[in-house]
């Protein structure tokens, strides 16, 4: 068992999936038969995670009728109710309360991916902000970020760009000193590369954003 606490982000409105969003939030939609934030719930379970945060705001209450106190996952599951969608970085901030003083694994509800729990609980932060894991950019994505040892840097013509996956480890302590509100989190990530405190690793496994009804349909149809 591990003392860290869990946050999924499970707030956003899933515009580019309406209008399958419109009646059910994005984290509620089922890959294989099961709803995409249970396979977050079931590894962290798995790998002696016991608390975890869900941010919630739009059609929060089928988000908190869904996964409960948590008790049938094995975890202790908090909500952190947001009235409008706060973004990455304002979610955290109001979530702060209730993730601890120290460090905090994050994970965004919609994505499909082989289980990255034990990898983000081995990462170590030092005196970095956090450490993301990335992987080689999909061709549906832009690419966000360059990758020079362990150091993340700024996607660069010359270099190889690689894709945020939504699954990082942070500091609290980078967060605790911003006002509340809305607030996304790319900001903070570049401020933290031009210091040199953002760390980052290949997720080992494989991922899918599952952001639009077709990445929804190619989940569906990949058999991991």
């Amino acid at each position: 068992m591990t003392d860290i606490t869990a946050m999924i982000l499970a707030a956003g409105r899933g515009e580019r999936m309406r209008p399958l969003t419109d009646s059910r939030p994005k984290p509620l939609v089922n890959v294989h038969g099961k709803a995409l934030i249970d396979y977050h719930l079931e590894r962290l379970a798995s790998a002696g995670v016991r608390r975890v945060v869900i941010n919630v705001s739009w059609l929060a209450e089928q988000i908190e009728a869904h996964v409960g106190d948590g008790q049938r996952y094995g975890l202790q599951v908090r909500y952190s109710r947001e009235n409008q969608a706060l973004e990455t970085a304002g979610g955290i901030v109001q979530a702060l309360p209730l993730l601890g003083e120290r460090e905090f694994l994050l994970l965004n509800a919609d994505v499909y991916c082989d289980n990255p729990v034990p990898q983000l609980l081995e990462c170590k932060l030092g005196n970095d902000m956090g450490r993301l894991l990335l992987t080689a950019t999909p061709e549906y994505l832009p690419g966000d970020f360059a990758l020079l040892g362990d150091r993340v840097g700024q996607k660069r013509a010359d270099q190889a760009a690689y894709t945020y996956t939504g699954l990082a480890k942070f500091s609290t302590r980078a967060f605790a000193r911003l006002p509340s509100g809305k607030r996304p989190l790319r900001p903070l990530l570049d401020q933290a590369i031009s210091k040199a405190r953002l760390a980052g690793e290949l997720l080992q496994g494989r991922w899918l954003d599952v952001g639009t009804p077709e990445r929804l349909a190619q989940a569906n149809q990949t058999p991991w």
